[in-house]
């Protein structure tokens, strides 16, 4: 490798402008990609076989008009008095035109929504009424017809009575006969008395029939008090747009063409907003706060190298990295759904790992020169040297990277191969573009005093001292410890998707959240759809007593606020309902909630339930990711244990490497819940509100934290072989090792550091996380766990440390790491004296 990376870099500084010419070109071809073939980036996260997704195809087969995204358009007065009868024709007008627009299935105007509610209120008042008042009717009737019916019977029973006396006492045929009309006529009148009784019994059943339904379209109309689109002060209404296609596959052309429908007609004293549904921004790819840490980022490289134009290389060939890597990603955006995300983080890796991979290449270089090597043979052998360190550093970060596609979540596994992309497009740059440049400037990285000094016996510094076993012991201690206390926070993690809450202070999306939370309730953001799937049909007849049972099952669970139909299918099988929760989407208690539905009976044994919407969603994403994150660390550290292996010929360096990872990344995942979710420190960073974690941060930081943990490793651990295999013994090699490589690991986590902490400032909360979870990722690992654990570890066990099993040894490849292909083939790489207090004679190694 070390040899084959020596003729690239001596072939590069020779042919230094057909290099940069070609970079220029490829570079031109993807800035082009992206003009022609880039399409919108997307706000929505989907993960595929998830409950809510079942729900959704449901709804998709048998309620389609229920199954479309949703968009919310919030108006409210600005002098919060009630709407005037102008502002409310403006707003209907509004809302019935937004029907024509593409990809709009309906809108629902909230005045008239409004009204027809307050209709429906008034008419089953009025049913009540008069089902009481015909109640009142029927009985007096009852007491009529009882009453005419004794008065009949009494006449009845002393004509009966008269007729025997008269019988008894020879009364002729005439008054006999006489007698027995008069009793016909009684019967008669009982019989019509027995009718209209047997009307008075059907109209009190109809009446009952009637009172049922009253009663159970007033307990309905009970059950969904708290679910409104216009506020109890008349301040505030919500417009409810209805898509044709589901939230997921909703185009951003069609959100902006609801949002320029309502922009384009200002009303007089009211003011529109937008929920996240429809309005959530995109993340600027670079603002102010990234050039600031840019900027630290190129102060640190002036400090480290002493010269401005080697410290603007390792930031332009990392410049034209990102260009190229994010541009070429960006192109397949019009063919691929693309989370917003997905770019910036390319830009995060693009801009850290560029920067730090060309700064080895060219550290090295300037020592070399100073040593006296030719400029073009020092490029080849600095090439060949780090670059060897580069390729692997690379190659771990983009294997940690490509297998968030093992996750079979597939917008974490777009974002990890656009990463990739980055950073493997970094190395090329470094092992190619930086070379060239270099073999342009010749000594002129040098600055100009130090290029007096060329050639001449440079002095080694001081001895290099080993540190004492007690030393390593307490360093050790305190560096675990330190760790895990910081991790603590970390036991305590929730992880959400960000609402409306977590937007910038001066967003459409965040006013219109806190609006919704104000007129009408935190569950207001965050409404559940809740499905009913019925075994067997229920008839029209049924219908409104299953809803009514089904509703009242759903509201006796805690945290309901509110429970109302909105749809049945036309074979009566499937029943779909509005909950409205006591809290917001991304609180404990919504979560809860959506699994105690979900775990419910079922209800008169045949109705299950399902719950969909955007908390649903958003909580069976977190989920999902949460269950995938054991897997992929395993999956990640398996094959990067594999790779140091080969790099570092040991068992014992990769365990050590791996261990001190996992206790930087869970101390990492402590600092993000201690600021995120408990608000410690919030307001230094200006964030306005806290929530859950960000649910794909902890396998993004996984990934991406161990790539980058493993670089630092590789150029410490590098530094130590390389003086072990030249002489040194087990323990001044990790001295004489860690002095060769602390400043430039310094220098490269400080880089690293500054630009991933210009991303902590973006308005966006999901950049501020993972900007923030990067950043002080690399600072834990990088100074606390490579700089003191890992040495300290390494001295203690020794020679042990770079124990291999013989026929291991005999099997792997041979990467060359230190460079001894080089050594032996190029005298050029003189050997500098490096004293250590312990050794009588000066061990040696390779120039670094």
């Amino acid at each position: 490798m070390a040899s084959l990376l020596y003729r690239l870099g001596s072939f590069a500084a020779r042919k230094a402008w057909t290099v940069i010419v070609s970079w220029v070109l490829i570079l031109g071809i993807g800035v082009g990609a992206f003009l022609t073939l880039g399409g919108t980036l997307s706000n929505s996260f989907d993960i595929p076989g998830t409950a809510s997704g079942a729900v959704i195809d449901e709804l998709a087969d048998k309620l389609p008009d229920t199954a479309g995204g949703t968009g919310t358009v919030v108006y409210k007065t600005e002098d919060g008095s009630p709407f005037t009868d102008e502002q409310k024709k403006a707003i209907s007008d509004l809302a019935m035109s937004a029907e024509d627009l593409d990809g709009v299935a309906r809108v629902i105007d909230p005045f008239d929504a409004q009204q027809q509610q307050d209709d429906q209120a008034q008419k089953l008042a009025d049913g009540q009424h008069q089902i009481t008042d015909g109640r009142a009717q029927l009985d007096a009737a009852q007491t009529q017809l009882d009453d005419g019916r004794a008065q009949l019977d009494a006449g009845l029973a002393q004509l009966t009575a008269a007729r025997t006396q008269a019988e008894q006492a020879g009364a002729g045929s005439a008054q006999l006969a006489a007698l027995d009309a008069q009793i016909a006529a009684l019967n008669a009148q009982l019989a019509q008395v027995s009718a209209q009784n047997a009307q008075l019994d059907e109209s009190r059943l109809t009446l009952d029939d009637n009172a049922d339904q009253v009663e159970q379209g007033s307990t309905l109309l009970d059950l969904a008090d708290g679910i409104g689109v216009v506020s109890e002060d008349g301040s505030t209404a919500i417009v409810n747009i209805s898509f044709v296609d589901p939230r997921l596959e909703l185009s951003e052309e069609v959100k902006q063409g609801a949002i320029d429908h309502f922009e384009s007609a200002p009303i007089d004293g009211v003011e529109v907003d937008f929920g996240t549904d429809i309005a959530q921004g995109v993340p600027e790819i670079f603002g102010v706060g990234e050039a600031v840490g840019l900027v630290f980022a190129a102060i640190v490289l002036i400090v480290m190298l002493g010269s401005l134009l080697a410290a603007a290389l390792p930031i332009v060939t990392a410049i034209v990295g990102v260009g190229v890597g994010v541009t070429a990603s960006l192109a397949f955006s019009g063919v691929v759904n693309m989370a917003s995300v997905t770019p910036v983080l390319g830009v995060m890796l693009g801009l850290a790992v560029g920067i730090d991979y060309s700064l080895f290449i060219v550290n090295r270089h300037r020592k070399q020169l100073l040593a006296g090597v030719p400029v073009r043979e020092s490029i080849g052998l600095a090439t060949g040297t780090s670059g060897t360190a580069v390729v692997f550093a690379g190659t771990t970060v983009i294997v940690a990277l490509l297998a968030l596609n093992v996750t079979g979540v597939p917008f974490l596994g777009l974002m990890g191969t656009v990463g990739a992309v980055c950073v493997a497009v970094a190395v090329l740059v470094a092992i190619t573009l930086a070379p060239a440049i270099l073999g342009l400037v010749g000594t002129r990285p040098l600055s100009r005093r130090a290029r007096t000094t060329i050639g001449q016996e440079h002095a080694a510094g001081k001895p290099v001292k080993r540190m004492s076993t007690l030393r390593a012991i307490v360093t050790a201690l305190v560096s675990v410890v330190a760790l895990l206390i910081i991790a603590i926070p970390a036991m305590s993690m929730r992880l959400g998707l960000p609402d409306g809450s977590s937007e910038p202070s001066d967003s459409t999306s965040y006013r219109a959240f806190q609006t919704v939370d104000e007129q009408f309730g935190e569950g207001a953001n965050g409404p559940l759809l809740v499905t009913a799937t019925l075994d067997d049909a229920v008839s029209d007849d049924d219908l409104l007593s299953t809803q009514v049972t089904i509703a009242q099952a759903i509201a006796d669970q805690d945290d309901v606020v509110a429970v109302a139909p909105i749809a049945a299918s036309d074979d009566n099988t499937l029943l779909a309902f509005q909950v409205v929760p006591e809290e917001g989407p991304n609180s404990a208690s919504t979560e809860k909630l959506v699994q105690e539905l979900r775990t419910m009976p079922a209800i008169d044994d045949g109705i299950t339930l399902g719950v969909a919407g955007q908390a649903a969603i958003n909580i069976d994403i977190s989920e999902a990711l949460a269950g995938v994150l054991p897997l992929y660390l395993v999956v990640v550290v398996g094959l990067s244990l594999l790779i140091m292996i080969v790099v570092f010929r040991s068992l014992l360096v990769p365990l050590i490497a791996t261990g001190g990872f996992v206790l930087s990344l869970f101390a990492t995942y402590g600092l993000i819940v201690a600021v995120f979710q408990f608000g410690w420190g919030a307001e230094i960073i200006g964030l306005h509100s806290t929530g859950p974690i960000l649910s794909f941060l902890p396998v993004i930081l996984v990934g991406i934290l161990f790539g980058l943990a493993m670089d630092y490793q590789l150029f410490l651990a590098s530094g130590m072989r390389e003086a072990y295999v030249h002489g040194a013994s087990a323990r001044d090699a990790v001295a004489q090792g860690f002095r060769a490589g602390r400043s430039v690991v310094i220098a490269a986590a400080l880089i690293m550091v500054s630009v991933f902490g210009g991303f902590i400032f973006s308005e966006s909360t999901i950049i501020r996380s993972i900007g923030f979870g990067l950043a002080f990722g690399v600072l834990l690992d990088a100074f606390v766990v490579r700089m003191l654990l890992m040495p300290a570890l390494m001295h203690l066990l020794g020679r042990s440390a770079w124990w291999l099993p013989r026929w291991l040894d005999r099997i792997l490849p041979n990467v060359d790491m230190e460079g001894a292909a080089l050594e032996r083939d190029h005298p050029g790489m003189k050997a500098v004296a490096v004293p250590t207090t312990t050794d009588s004679v000066p061990t040696t190694r390779t120039s670094a």
